[in-house]
Formats: structure tokens, C-alpha cells, sequence
């Protein structure tokens, strides 16, 4: 009786231990958020994609880019170039004025995904005490041949900035003082400290020297880098990039059919590097011991 209960137990045990073991990673990742594809390092479930942009996204019924000044919706993504477009609900446009709004990323956001050299920052309506109409005149810059007088005379919304004072016997027209310039300008100083009242910001894609402010493009291009990890070997093998949610570590997240997290799926090299190996190990040293002690018993 014994020896039946020994060989029960036994059978137990290792049926338990040899169980697929499923890491907290993702089993089941998104492709798509509206008309979005969403592909790595991107991901919108919990697992998916690469970890250093987790919590960065969220789907609705549209794909918005999470930041601490707020959500905004994206246009496009552009995976060969390796660029984001969104767009910024609370900022001016040519058609519509709406008070400043800072625009702000955590310090991990400005290390992995941050504007890119061709968004232009338009500050609008600075006062003659702004640091950009002073000291830092020279972080200000005429893109692609433009200056900001057009944005005043072209643009109805801010041709409120606009102003007309006697000068003889006529009236001049004067407008406040504006500044392109970069995002890293905005980053150090907030608009409260440049002292502008509006911003807008400005896609500088190659078209904008030949095109007015009516037909720019309006919006901010963020500019990501992927990481390094074996994702192209997952995909390859069919599986989806992903990760462990508890320990950050790659993941490939293979069919239902194979339920084993590895670097490749069909077979391939288990992830060394994972919980999955160690867990492994780990139960299998328990199992051996407890083998071990209960012959010892018997």
C-alpha cells in the first residue's frame, strides 16, 4: 500500500512539473487599433511588445499616446522610418485658438520616443520680456525660409495678435513677437516661463518651403528606437514579441499550440534568460528531492 501511494504521488508530482509553464507575459497581442497596425516594439495588452514602452499606449475605438500633459490621438505610424505622428487636441491651430498647453514626456519618454528634428514649435504671442525675444534669441530659427509674420497674416485664428497703432498720418501694423524653434527649447522652459500666451506645433517634412501655413502639416512626429533583442527571430518563426510582465524579460509568444514561451517558436531555444528556465530548474531540483526523500522512507 505503500509503494501504490509512493508511485500516486510520483505520478503527480511530475505530471505537475512537466505542465507548460506560461509566464505573465501576454497570450494574446493586438495587431491593430482601428486603422492603426500595431506591430514591436508597440504593443496595447499587457505583455505585448517591448517593455520599454509600456503603459505608453491605450486603445479605445482610436490609438492615443499616453503622456503626463495628457493623451494625444495618433495619425500614423510609420514603422521603416521609425516615426510616430499625434496629435495635440489642446493646441492652436490656423483655425482655432486655444490657451498654451505644455507638452511634457517622462524622462524615460524623452530617452526612447521624443519629437523628432522636423516637429517645428511655433510659441505665439511673447511678450517683449519672453527669454527667446532676449537672452535665448538664438534658440529661434525661420524653417524652411518661413517667418512667423505668415502665421499671423495668413492664419484667422491668430490674426487676433494683431494690432494697429497711429504712426503720423497713418496706422502701422504690428504683431507680437513669435519664435520657431525645437523641442528642446519647450522641454527646458515651459511656456509660462518663455512667457508665450499660444503654441503650435509644425511637421517640417520637406514640403513646407514650397507650402503657406494653411497647408502645413499641424502636429507633432516623434522619432523611436527599437530595440535589439531577437524580436525579427520570433516573428520569423511566428510567434509575437512580448514580455514578462513581472521581470521585463523577452518573451517570443508562440501559437496556443505551443504554450512554452521561447526565443523562436516550433521548437526552438528556450529563453535562458526567463523565469520560465529558472522556474523550471527549480522544480526540478524539488521533485528530484522529493523522490529521493521518499524512497529513503519506503
Amino acid at each position: 500500500m505503500t509503494r501504490l501511494f509512493f508511485f500516486a504521488f510520483l505520478y503527480t508530482v511530475t505530471n505537475l512539473a512537466l505542465l507548460p509553464l506560461t509566464a505573465t507575459g501576454a497570450t494574446s497581442c493586438r495587431t491593430s487599433c482601428g486603422s492603426i497596425p500595431i506591430n514591436y516594439p508597440f504593443g496595447i495588452d499587457q505583455g505585448c511588445g517591448s517593455p520599454q514602452f509600456n503603459g505608453m499606449f491605450n486603445c479605445s475605438t482610436d490609438l492615443f499616446f499616453l503622456t503626463p500633459s495628457g493623451s494625444y490621438k495618433v495619425q500614423s505610424i510609420d514603422y521603416q522610418k521609425n516615426t510616430v505622428v499625434v496629435f495635440d487636441p489642446a493646441m492652436s491651430t490656423c483655425s482655432i485658438l486655444q490657451p498654451h498647453h505644455d507638452f511634457k514626456l517622462t524622462d524615460i519618454q524623452n530617452a526612447v520616443i521624443r519629437p523628432s528634428y522636423d516637429t517645428v514649435f511655433a510659441l505665439l504671442n511673447c511678450s517683449t520680456d519672453s527669454p527667446v525675444h532676449n537672452r535665448f534669441r538664438n534658440l529661434c530659427f525661420n524653417p524652411s525660409g518661413h517667418s512667423c509674420d505668415e502665421l499671423y497674416s495668413s492664419c484667422t485664428s491668430f490674426r487676433i495678435f494683431n494690432t494697429t497703432s497711429p504712426s503720423g498720418n497713418s496706422t502701422v501694423r504690428t504683431t507680437p513677437y513669435c519664435c520657431f524653434t525645437s523641442y528642446d527649447t519647450v522641454k527646458a522652459m515651459s511656456l509660462n516661463i518663455l512667457d508665450c500666451s499660444h503654441y503650435t506645433t509644425v511637421i517640417d517634412s520637406g514640403k513646407m518651403r514650397d507650402e503657406g501655413p494653411l497647408d502645413w502639416s499641424y502636429g507633432i512626429e516623434l522619432s523611436y528606437s527599437v530595440p535589439e533583442i531577437g524580436c525579427d527571430r520570433c516573428q520569423k518563426s511566428g510567434g509575437t514579441c512580448g514580455f514578462d510582465a513581472d521581470t521585463d524579460i523577452f518573451l517570443c509568444q508562440c501559437p496556443t499550440s505551443n504554450n512554452n514561451p521561447t526565443r523562436e517558436c516550433g521548437g526552438g531555444m528556450t529563453n535562458h534568460g526567463s523565469c520560465n528556465s529558472v522556474n523550471l530548474y527549480y522544480m526540478t531540483l524539488l521533485l528530484a528531492m522529493l523522490i529521493s526523500f521518499i524512497y529513503a522512507i519506503l
